[in-house]
Order: C-alpha cells, then sequence, then structure tokens
C-alpha cells in the first residue's frame, strides 16, 4: 500500500539529546481568552496547537499527566463550554482533550515550533508551493456531487464486509475538468487521494482476512493503475530544514523552563494566627514568589462556625488536631504535619515542588528549588542548630538511621513525590517523639522549657532521617530579627519567632496573642524607630537593627492595607491615637525585668529582657483598642435610641391630639342633641 509519509529525522551526533515539539496549527481562541487564565499558571504560554506531534520522550513523561488531568479539568468546566469561549461549533466540550494538551504544555513549559505545512484537511485548500504530509479527513469534504463524512460511518462495519468500500470518488480526468485554478485544483485532487488511499486499505485488508478475489470494476482498475500510483507516492520532508528550527527552539527554551511551585503554611482559628497570615499573605504578594499559595487551617467544628478570617487567604480546611483524638494530649504543634498529610491526600497539585513556611515568617524575595539546588531526594531547609537530639540517644530510640538525623527545619523545600511517601512519617514520629516524656530533658532535647514542644521539629528530622532524604542546608535564606547578619547575605525570609527589639522598641508575637489585631480597624503594634535614627558604629549591630525594623515595618503595612480593603471607617482623632496610646503603654514601667524565654545559646543577639509588667500593659492595650471601638458602638446605639424616642413621642402626640378632638366632636353632638330636645319638648306643652 502506498501513502504519504512523514521523515522527520532529528540529527543528534555526538551532542545530547535535543528536547522538541512540533504540532500543526489548529484554531483553539481559548488560549487567548478566560479559558487559558482558569486552566493554566502560564497562559502566555499557551500554544494553539494539535493533530500531529514529535516530542523528546523526556517531554513526554513530564507532559502525560498534566495532559490528562487538564483535559479532565476543562471537561468539567461546564460554564465554559460555550462557542465563543472554546471554538467549539457544538458548545458541548467535545475539544476538551485538545485543550487539555495546550494547558498541560502550557505548565511545563513546552515552547512549539509550530509548522502548518505538515497537515491538511481534505477539502481545505493548500497554499502555493506547499506539500501536505498528513491528510485529516476529521471533517466533511465533498468534490462535486460526492461528499464523504466520517460520522456517517460511526457504526459502519465495512472492515468486516468482505469486497465493500467507500463511494469511490470522481476519477482524477473528471477533476481535471470540474476547476480551472490550479492551487483549488489540487485541492481537489487531495480530497480523492484520501478516500482512494483509504479504499486501497480496506481492499488490502479484506484480502489478508481471505475475502474471495472482488469482481472487476472501472474502480478498482484504477486503484491499481500507474496513474493512482503517481498521484499516491511518498512525500518527504526537508528535515534537515526543520531540525535546525528546531534545535534553536528547544536552547530558548531550555534557559526559561523551571519546575511549578506551590506554598504552604499551617495556622489555626485564632486572633493570633489570623494577624501572622496577613503578615505572611502580603510579604507572598510582593516577594516574586512563583505559584500559588494555600493556608492549611486547622480548626474545630465548633470554632469553624464563628470564625472571621475565611476570606484573608486561599484556605484547605483541616481538623484539628489541638487534642490529639486518641490520646487527649494537649499539644497545637502537631498540627503542622497532620495538616500536610490531609493536603497531601485531599488535593490534586502539579506541583513539583512544595515549599513550607511558618505562618509567623515574613517573606522578602523569592524561594526557588532551581536557586537553592532542591531535587529528588534532597530536600533544601535551614540550619537549627539547637535540636541536639540527633547526636545523642534521642535519634538513635526514635530513628533506625541516626547517622542521618540532620537539624533542620524553619523553610523546607520537597519535591512532591518525596512529600507524598514523607507526610505520613513525618505525622507518626513527632507523635512518638511527644509521647516519649522521659527523654524531654534540655539536655536530651535542647528544648529550654523540656515540655516536649519541639517535638514536631524532630518528628521531621527523625522521619527525613528514616527515608535517607539528604537535605542542602542553606543558612542564608532565614534569619530571626535581633540576630546579626551574615555579610553580604540577603535573606529571604524573616521568622519572628523570637522577642527582638532596638533601643526602648521591642517587639514579641506572644505579647499578642489574644489582641484582634485583625478585626479592628486600623489597629497595628508599635512602630519601630525610623532607620535614620540607627547611628551606632558597629556595623553588625546596624545591619542587626535595620533588618528588626524592617520586620516590624512590614508587619504594620500589611495590617494597614488589611485593613484599608476591609473599608475600614475613616482614621478618627480617637482611633489615631491608638497606636500612640500603646506605645505609651508598652513603654512604661521598666523598673522589673524578667528572664527572657527564647534561647540563650544563639550569637549575636542584643534584646533587652521583657519588663514584669509589659504583658499586663500590653492587655491593657488591646483593652483600649476594644474601649475606643466600643465607645463607637456605644455611641451608634445612643444615637439610634434618641431618633427612637423622638417617634414614639411624634406617635403619642398625635394620639393626643385625636383623642382631644374627639372628645371635644362629641362633645358637640351632645349638645346639639340636648338642644333638639328642648325644643321637641317645648313644642309639645304649646301644642298641649
Amino acid at each position: 500500500m502506498q501513502t504519504r509519509l512523514l521523515e522527520a529525522r532529528l540529527f543528534l551526533g555526538n551532542s545530547e539529546l535535543k528536547k522538541a515539539s512540533l504540532l500543526q496549527l489548529i484554531t483553539g481562541m481559548g488560549c487567548d481568552n478566560i479559558l487559558a487564565q482558569l486552566h493554566t499558571a502560564h497562559p502566555e504560554f499557551c500554544d494553539k496547537v494539535g493533530g500531529i506531534l514529535i516530542m523528546h520522550i523526556d517531554d513526554l513523561r513530564a507532559l502525560a499527566p498534566l495532559w490528562l488531568s487538564k483535559t479532565e479539568e476543562v471537561r468539567q468546566d461546564k460554564s465554559h463550554w460555550s462557542t465563543n469561549i472554546t471554538g467549539d461549533i457544538y458548545g458541548m466540550g467535545w475539544i476538551s482533550e485538545m485543550y487539555g494538551y495546550s494547558f498541560g504544555a502550557a505548565e511545563v513549559g513546552l515552547r512549539h515550533k509550530i509548522n502548518d505545512d505538515i497537515m491538511i484537511y481534505p477539502g481545505y485548500t493548500p497554499r502555493i508551493g506547499t506539500e501536505p504530509l498528513i491528510l485529516h479527513y476529521g471533517l466533511p469534504f465533498k468534490v462535486g456531487n460526492w461528499s464523504f463524512s466520517k460520522l456517517e460511518h460511526h457504526e459502519d462495519g465495512i472492515v468486516y464486509d468482505c469486497n465493500r468500500l467507500f463511494p469511490p470518488p470522481p476519477f482524477p480526468r473528471e477533476v481535471e475538468v470540474m476547476e480551472s485554478d490550479p492551487n483549488v485544483k489540487r485541492a481537489l485532487y487531495l480530497s480523492i487521494e484520501c478516500i482512494n488511499t483509504l479504499n486501497e486499505g480496506l481492499l488490502l485488508h479484506h484480502t489478508s482476512v481471505g475475502c474471495p478475489k472482488p469482481q472487476w470494476s472501472k474502480y478498482l482498475s484504477f486503484l491499481k493503475s500507474k496513474r493512482f500510483s503517481e498521484l499516491t507516492k511518498p512525500k518527504y520532508w526537508n528535515s534537515l530544514k526543520v531540525e535546525n528550527k528546531l534545535t534553536v527552539q528547544h536552547v530558548a527554551l531550555s534557559k526559561s523552563r523551571h519546575p511549578k511551585i506551590h506554598t504552604l503554611f499551617s495556622t489555626e482559628c485564632s486572633s493570633y494566627f489570623d494577624w501572622q497570615t496577613v503578615g505572611l499573605m502580603h510579604s507572598f504578594r510582593v516577594s516574586g514568589q512563583p505559584g500559588n499559595i494555600t493556608r492549611l487551617l486547622s480548626c474545630t467544628d465548633e470554632e469553624l462556625k464563628n470564625y472571621k478570617g475565611r476570606d484573608l487567604a486561599p484556605t484547605h480546611y483541616v481538623p484539628s488536631m489541638n487534642r490529639h483524638p486518641l490520646t487527649g494530649d494537649w499539644y497545637p504543634a502537631i498540627n503542622k504535619p497532620a495538616a500536610v498529610l490531609h493536603w497531601i491526600n485531599h488535593v490534586q497539585t502539579d506541583a513539583e515542588f512544595i515549599v513550607i513556611l511558618d505562618a509567623d515568617m515574613i517573606m522578602r524575595g523569592p524561594i526557588t528549588p532551581w536557586e537553592y539546588g532542591a531535587k529528588l531526594g534532597h530536600p533544601v531547609s535551614t540550619p537549627y542548630d539547637y535540636l541536639i537530639g540527633c547526636d545523642n540517644i534521642l535519634a538513635k530510640i526514635h530513628t533506625r538511621n541516626p547517622s542521618a538525623c540532620e537539624k533542620v527545619g524553619g523553610v523546607i523545600i520537597m519535591h512532591i513525590d518525596d512529600l507524598r511517601r514523607f507526610a505520613m512519617l513525618w505525622l507518626h514520629k513527632s507523635e512518638e517523639v511527644r509521647a516519649d516524656k522521659d527523654h524531654y530533658a534540655t539536655n536530651i532535647t535542647g528544648d529550654i522549657y523540656a515540655s516536649g514542644w519541639i517535638s514536631e521539629m524532630y518528628g521531621y528530622s527523625f522521619a527525613a532521617a528514616e527515608l535517607n532524604l539528604r537535605h542542602i542546608i542553606k543558612s542564608d535564606i532565614l534569619i530571626y530579627p535581633g540576630y546579626v547578619p551574615l555579610p553580604g547575605v540577603n535573606y529571604k525570609v524573616f521568622h519572628y519567632g523570637l522577642r527582638f527589639g532596638v533601643g526602648d522598641w521591642s517587639f514579641d508575637k506572644a505579647d499578642w496573642r489574644n489582641a484582634d489585631i485583625v478585626n479592628t480597624c486600623w489597629a497595628k503594634f508599635p512602630e519601630p524607630p525610623d532607620p535614620s535614627a540607627i547611628t551606632k558604629g558597629d556595623q553588625n549591630a546596624r545591619e542587626r537593627d535595620l533588618l528588626s525594623i524592617e520586620c516590624g515595618k512590614a508587619l504594620n503595612k500589611a495590617l494597614y492595607l488589611h485593613h484599608k480593603r476591609r473599608n475600614c471607617p475613616r482614621l478618627s482623632t480617637t482611633i489615631g491615637s491608638i497606636s500612640k496610646k500603646i506605645e505609651e503603654v508598652l513603654t512604661s514601667n521598666k523598673s522589673e525585668r524578667v528572664t527572657q524565654r527564647s534561647s540563650t545559646t544563639t550569637i549575636g543577639r542584643n534584646v533587652e529582657p521583657m519588663d514584669v509588667t509589659r504583658q499586663q500593659a500590653v492587655e491593657r492595650a488591646t483593652d483600649t483598642v476594644s474601649r475606643v471601638h466600643g465607645s463607637k458602638r456605644l455611641a451608634r446605639s445612643s444615637k439610634m435610641w434618641i431618633f427612637a424616642v423622638w417617634a414614639i413621642s411624634v406617635v403619642v402626640f398625635l394620639l393626643v391630639i385625636s383623642m382631644f378632638f374627639s372628645d371635644r366632636r362629641r362633645s358637640a353632638s351632645r349638645s346639639r342633641a340636648s338642644r333638639s330636645q328642648k325644643a321637641h319638648n317645648l313644642t309639645m306643652k304649646q301644642t298641649v
């Protein structure tokens, strides 16, 4: 059987394999409208392609699962099936698979070399000078009074009916006189070539399965003629020319392609975590971090009923593990591994790497696997040197591979396949260490409270050791405000988990555990000093203080923008003085001191201990915020009462007036009746 052939060789020589894609252009208006914006994070990479493709095997391995998932996603999006969005003339989502390909390729970062010389639909007129290699008979086509549509043969058993063929098209000599335009005539020849090739294939198939020799006919004679052989001789492509184009295209692609990232952080249903969420979400938006972010919100059903912060971040809701459902142990920190495990098991993601942060962090720049070298089997994290349990009996008890235990935590960048294996073990190891109360001691765990509070951190390190995940430990990603920075390092994350300060100003997140900063209009934290006021001669101390100020200001800016988005009323003199009152209260009563709650083993911190009365001061400041806003509500309530009393007074007045005039009318009526009776009696007397 003779047919059109596609010869497309990629000459590799001694160089490495070239990854490339080649597809035929089709109509795909959804790449230019809301459809692409909904179904791919990179609509600018959406190519309107389909039909035939040539793809490197490594690209196909990356694309195949996304091709399927994006096809399912578009197919389910029935609200966007209309013709003006998809270009589907039936408006039935029939071409969802085609969009699934384009959106999947956009997600992976494949950029196509589009060539519209390769394929043609029979019935279409080819461009002058082109020789199509593929005939795609997906649409109806006709030549003169003859026509063909594959849909008419949807249930046709023609393959199994010996010697039955599709209706023969006109002969070439008949086509010759149908059209004078040479290019249109070429289109007609392509149409009859398509159906003739199909019929030739049927004849060969029938012969191969033992069908009797068909009766002679003019059409069968033509299919065996030299003329038909000439019309259907193989067509070859200039593969060297195409190879050069493809190679250039792939070089450009390889420089810009990056894996997809998704960022996670865990919180609870409380005002304490809400203001941390506001801070992290604002910093995420301005940091340039690629991909999306999800808050893992751990709440009980009762907490969720009254929770006001649903709109603070894209959220995945998780059952609260504050109190362990089996042991009854109160340990809110276990919500982090439990929430990550819940997300992994309930959410389908196309991200290749997951970045895990804590809520009490501020992002200063993007955190990406390609910058820090994360890969499968090798997550990236930051040093937690106080996890001394990796070097003693704790690791020997809780992991079979103690030599692989690494003192890491804080920021995590992990391949999704590693996280799927790791998440369950992270939770189990956290529970295991938490239950091991015999080894809570500070000299074993490094926990200054010796309360098992950092069990979740050991759960992470021991689970990673079990799976032999070896971390790339980076000390230039995260810094605690108040620590002296390394020279020349541009840290990507502030972790304000410990008290820090500059001069008389300080900040400790624990002081604001019960303050409803997010739902109190224009409430904020005491403003840190102005950077221009930092005049210390010690360069290290200056850099440390500038970072501390930056962190404090970033939190307040996030809160300001949050209140603005919620359309808080304009700042009045009373409300505007809230922050000033808070600062006055916080800076008073400096006579007594207490020991810091944070670890004293870290070098480079310069933070004064907290005042004995500081906590009470914060509570009074919080009460001030509540009283100011309570007085506003009371003022509004008083106005409503005044209006109600006024309205009732008017109604009573009208009732009194009405009653007065009613009595007057009744008195007048009685008077007239009396006079009438007297006149009647007088008349009777006169008559008598």
